[in-house]
């Protein structure tokens, strides 16, 4: 569906607020109210809730780096690309497709990272998985926002044909 500059905008605007406040909300609720290292089973030891301050990238990549490095390679670096991300999207021509649907879910789950990384010099990450063999790092909804779209621009590279004609029609 071919739609003007404009609500293509607001909408990736709407999606892209909608991860960070998601993401900026559970963080919150987290900081409030889960003590550090504490483990809070959801679903028995599959799916655990607890707390921890990630002052690298994942799984703690460059905690110890010195503190100008760390601010230009989690804080500097990332603006601009969730700048550049948002420009490209907006500037595609104009339908509202998968492509763009995982570029919301990015430049969102990248900016709550970057908020975190802003106000409090450390990322809250909270959730963890086991199931079986599966074992997961510690993370949090920012982390789900790019995860999920990165898998959408996968899917939608690999399958090409096979799902391009999806659009999403407001």
């Amino acid at each position: 569906m071919k739609i003007n500059r404009f609500t293509k905008l607001i909408s990736g605007i709407i999606l892209i607020a909608s991860n960070v406040s998601c993401d900026q909300l559970t963080k919150n609720q987290v900081r409030r109210h889960i003590d550090p290292l504490e483990r809070i089973q959801v679903v028995r030891d599959n799916f655990i809730l607890t707390k921890v301050e990630n002052t690298g990238a994942a799984l703690s990549f460059g905690e110890n780096f010195p503190p100008l490095l760390k601010l230009f390679i989690f804080q500097i670096i990332p603006v601009f690309v969730m700048i550049g991300l948002f420009v490209y999207f907006i500037r595609q021509k104009s339908e509202i497709d998968l492509n763009f649907l995982a570029i919301t879910f990015i430049v969102g789950g990248g900016t709550g990272n970057i908020i975190d990384r802003i106000l409090f010099n450390s990322v809250t990450d909270f959730m963890y998985i086991e199931i079986g063999a599966l074992h997961t790092g510690i993370f949090n909804m920012a982390d789900v926002s790019v995860t999920i779209g990165v898998i959408i621009l996968l899917l939608n590279s690999l399958m090409g044909s096979q799902i391009k004609k999806f659009r999403l029609n407001f």
